[in-house]
């Protein structure tokens, strides 16, 4: 394949969980199984320190040691996604508070708020002492920091230290109240503020908050992750040369994830399939009943390719799918070979490792009914077969690694929080919208990159497109002038400032593109507005004037595409079928070879192979080869 770091498979493993017994056979036989890695102690504090300052890592350095000697690389958590009782007792206030001021209290997990600096400080106390420890371990190869921030909406805080936080953040950025007053147009509803210390958090309103409000307390949570975050990468660079991940999830855009990632080596997430297309992607019935047992043809590939972007290139998976989950509202069993596909999947978008959740089913507590490798008795359950199955696999084709994709899209969080604070429909959502982009790509068997939103450079893509972003950077605009290929942009590209108001020039103001919106109308689900040639805009319509080129229009004759040379804008949500053609007519511009693939059916390209995967419940043809479900097909290109 080419050099690149490995491909190897691993789980996630609690020791804490089992008797110190069986922690060596436990390691032998995931060796055995052909795992190479395993993640502990990520939710293991009380059993680190039972009462405060009195430790207890002498259980973690025989479980790191029986898992060493067996030929696994650890990688290492930080506990500081579940602090014990006994902080809580400590620090009273440290418990983040939901947007109707309800604390979200002990007895789960992620009970703090990000803002709090006591709780920070306990946190870099702990992940000092274990950097201290086991910094310089033979078997520690890689560090994860916490765990799934923003789990559970916990990334949003309203509490009494995100308040003084917050006013802090908004002191530095604006300088002067004035200038805040001015920014969030305060002079509407006598909203101006005199001192900052009068600034409350956007909760608790007769009526919505002003979205710019919203807006510049969204950055400030996301940038109250980062710093919680980066207090433990320091520490851990100091004492440790091993890389630093983070795991991220499906659908959390609570926070940016590229500036997390910019003081981590690896970005993960964490991968599970049939939860998700029951829990989060906004699947319709149709699409659920179709792949109940598959998940969604891509969602996975989206989050693969959006994940390899935040890591800059590098990419795992810290838990994968092994069988039904626990939490949705339906718990499934995949059907056999999705877990193989799954991973197979995730190497072929350029994964360094997949790491299994978990290894051995938990028999108590809120995970009882979550699956592992391992049933809780400790036989073989149905998912370890596939595991070993992949070792083999992977043993003849080792190396990691995706090839650049011909085609990006724009991927930007500080959309998604704008949007949804100032949405104008009610199904109107970034992650939507981007999604149904990435949707139609994929069905052309088009592979796909993401870039931040601040890239300075297009260079080596035929085809760009741009849904939905809040604000043109500076970088951005320059990286547009300099393009040479097709860009696609819009709805809603370039139509507020950063602060979420409208600007001056009118939207979307894009290089040498004669167009301007001049009003916007949200639709509701039963109302389209059809397209010359087929398929509609949904959701969003944007009324155009102006001296550009009319592309494509709507049936009674008003632009829906306006065009200079090969920069288009769309002034709607396009459907699947209008997506089709503006994918379709973009990628014969340029030379790009499409398909129209068959509902499940999906293809990436690696540097040397094409990968195939079958996500239907009936078997599939490609090229002359039946897939059966499940089935995953490389060759060579």
């Amino acid at each position: 394949m080419g050099k690149g770091p490995k491909r190897e498979l691993g789980a996630c493993y609690y020791p804490e969980h089992w008797p110190e017994r069986v922690w060596a056979d436990d390691a032998r036989r995931m060796t055995e199984a052909g795992l190479s890695w395993v993640r502990i102690g990520e939710f293991a504090w009380s059993r680190l320190e039972p009462q405060p300052g009195e430790l207890d890592f002498e259980w973690l350095d025989l479980a790191i040691e029986a898992l060493g000697q067996a030929g696994l690389k650890v990688v290492l958590g930080t506990p500081t996604a579940t602090p014990p009782r006994w902080m809580l007792t400590r620090h009273p206030d440290m418990v983040a508070l939901d947007e109707k001021g309800q604390p979200r209290g002990y007895g789960s997990r992620r009970h703090y708020c990000f803002s709090h600096d006591g709780y920070l400080e306990e946190c870099r106390r702990i992940v000092t002492l274990l950097a201290q420890r086991y910094g310089k371990s033979s078997h520690v190869a890689a560090w994860q920091t916490d765990n799934e921030y923003g789990c559970h909406e916990t990334a949003v805080s309203y509490s009494d230290a995100a308040k003084r936080g917050f006013q802090a953040w908004c002191a530095q950025r604006y300088q002067s109240t004035d200038a805040l007053n001015r920014a969030w147009g305060n002079v509407f509803w006598s909203m101006e503020y005199a001192e900052f210390d009068e600034i409350g958090l956007p909760n608790l309103t007769v009526t919505t908050p002003n979205p710019s409000h919203v807006l510049a307390f969204r950055r400030y949570c996301s940038d109250q992750v980062v710093r919680f975050n980066r207090a433990q990468a320091d520490i851990l660079r100091r004492y440790s040369d091993a890389p630093l991940i983070h795991n991220y999830m499906c659908r959390i855009l609570s926070f940016d994830h590229f500036d997390v990632a910019a003081d981590l080596d690896i970005a993960s997430w964490d991968s599970y399939p049939l939860g998700y297309l029951l829990d989060r992607l906004d699947a319709d019935e149709t699409e659920q009943e179709r792949f109940l047992r598959q998940g969604h043809p891509d969602a996975q590939a989206f989050h693969h390719d959006l994940y390899r972007s935040v890591g800059r290139g590098r990419y795992w998976i810290m838990e994968q799918q092994p069988g039904p989950v626990n939490w949705a509202g339906w718990n499934v069993a995949p059907i056999e070979g999705m877990p193989r596909l799954w991973a197979w999947e995730a190497f072929a978008h350029g994964a360094e490792a997949v790491c299994f959740f978990r290894w051995r089913q938990a028999p108590f507590a809120q995970e009882q009914m979550h699956a592992g490798l391992l049933r809780p008795d400790g036989a073989d359950a149905p998912a370890i077969v596939e595991a070993r199955q992949l070792a083999r696999e992977i043993a003849k084709m080792p190396d990691a690694g995706t090839t650049k994709a011909k085609v990006a899209i724009i991927f930007d969080y500080a959309s998604s929080w704008a949007w949804e604070a100032l949405p104008q429909g009610a199904d109107f959502t970034y992650f939507g919208l981007v999604f149904d982009t990435y949707k139609a790509l994929r069905r052309a068997g088009l592979s796909i990159d993401f870039l931040p939103a601040d890239t300075k450079s297009l260079n080596g893509y035929d085809l760009l497109l741009v849904p939905g972003l809040l604000t043109l950077s500076g970088n951005l605009r320059m990286a547009l002038e300099a393009f040479s290929g097709t860009a696609i942009i819009g709805p809603r590209t370039n139509s507020k400032t950063e602060e979420l108001v409208i600007p001056d020039p009118l939207p979307p103001n894009l290089p040498g593109l004669d167009a301007t919106v001049s009003r916007v109308e949200s639709l509701p689900p039963f109302a389209r507005v059809p397209l010359e040639g087929g398929g509609s805009f949904c959701r969003w319509f944007e009324h155009l004037e102006g001296d550009a080129a009319v592309t494509a229009a709507t049936t009674d004759g008003r632009p829906a595409i306006m065009s200079r040379g090969k920069m288009h804008y769309v002034a709607g949500w396009p459907d699947r079928t209008a997506f089709g053609h503006i994918v379709a007519n973009a990628c014969a511009a340029e030379g790009l070879g499409t398909r129209s693939l068959p509902d499940g059916l999906r293809i990436r390209d690696t540097a040397t192979h094409r990968f195939v995967f079958n996500y239907a419940p009936e078997p599939m043809d490609f090229e002359g080869t039946t897939l059966p479900p499940a089935g995953v097909l490389w060759h060579p290109i």
